[in-house]
């Protein structure tokens, strides 16, 4: 199932992601490790998906292997990408919503969790819908969404969920790839805890995120690991 080229991104276009006013979330001052590790991040957020380079090629067949290892991949430009939910032939133009990282993103996914990332692509876990969401088209949404729940594109994040992410950051590097793969999964379970249909994905999207604010506004979570749905990985 392939949907309009504008459902990438076109969600948070309508729903942005709110600012605490109160100076005590903007006048903070970053640790050395947050600094280093946001500014990491945030490189990462400004490089395009090339499909000109060797190495973004090559994360595309690592993702294309990690997917499906037993089926042989034809070309960079091939309809066997839409298996994988793309909307087209020619993935990179879907890249375009996101960028590289939400390549790194699923790729990260398939390789440090592949029993759940294999769940979710082959739709295997509960009751689904006739017209399911295309999998890997979401997990570009699932990138931005993050990008924009946690305000990571201003110089440091105004909110608190972004606030106290910078604090798992400090204690794990690759907090947002994890976090990532617990939004994916989170929101899979959303979807059939709605029995939610194609046309509902931006809906579920939104309850994902709001349930995420709220777990990463939780006091008591010190690191990644700690957040409740951090178990929907191993379910």
């Amino acid at each position: 199932m392939v949907g309009p080229r504008a459902w990438i991104g076109g969600f948070f276009n309508r729903y942005g992601n709110k600012k605490f006013g109160s100076d005590k979330y903007l006048d903070y001052t970053l640790t050395p490790i947050q600094e280093e590790r946001l500014q990491s991040l945030q490189e990462r957020l400004g490089v395009p998906f090339d499909e000109t380079r060797i190495e973004h090629q090559e994360a595309l067949r690592d993702l294309w292997s990690a997917a499906f290892p037993n089926v042989k991949l034809k070309s960079l430009i091939s309809e066997q990408w839409k298996d994988m939910g793309w909307q087209g032939a020619n993935p990179s133009t879907d890249f375009r919503g996101c960028g590289l990282i939400s390549l790194e993103n699923l790729l990260f996914f398939a390789t440090t969790y592949p029993v759940t990332f294999r769940r979710l692509l082959l739709k295997e876990g509960g009751k689904r819908a006739q017209w399911e969401y295309p999998f890997a088209v979401a997990g570009i949404n699932v990138s931005y969404m993050l990008i924009q729940m946690l305000d990571l594109q201003s110089e440091k994040p105004k909110c608190l969920p972004g606030l106290n992410f910078l604090k798992l950051l400090e204690e794990e590097e690759d907090a947002f790839d994890v976090l990532y793969c617990i939004a994916f999964a989170l929101m899979d379970a959303q979807w059939l805890a709605m029995q939610a249909s194609y046309m509902e994905f931006n809906e579920v999207l939104l309850v994902t995120k709001t349930q995420l604010e709220r777990e990463l506004s939780l006091e008591d979570v010190h690191r990644i690991q700690e957040l409740p749905a951090y178990n929907m990985l191993f379910h």
